[in-house]
């Protein structure tokens, strides 16, 4: 027989733990460019058909991140604390997942 409250409660505990992990990713993303932290992947060779972008596209993306940093209205000790923030949210983000594997793997907590 099927309990359906047990599998209530594992499909909203994912979903939640989905919601927070995914929520927590991108504030530490969106707090980590407000204190001036661009996230740029630098172009690389492949081989295969996989390409980042191109110099020219990365020298553009590092003019709109300068500027932008020029644009800021806020100050330094602001812009600091929004690294350490978004910095934070991803050390919470890394603890979610491996609280997850600790409640999945039995030898961890047996």
């Amino acid at each position: 027989m099927i309990r359906w409250d047990a599998l209530a409660i594992v499909a909203g505990s994912a979903l939640l733990s989905t919601v927070v992990l995914v929520g927590l990713f991108s504030l530490g993303v969106r707090l980590l460019t407000t204190g001036g932290r661009v996230l740029l992947v630098e172009p690389q060779e492949f081989t295969g058909a996989i390409t980042v972008q191109s110099p020219k596209r990365a020298a553009k993306m590092a003019r709109r991140a300068r500027k932008a940093a020029v644009a800021s209205p806020l100050t330094e000790w602001q812009k600091n604390a929004a690294v350490v923030a978004g910095c934070a949210c991803f050390v919470l983000c890394a603890g979610v997942v491996l609280y997850g594997v600790y409640l999945i793997v039995p030898t961890l907590h047996a």
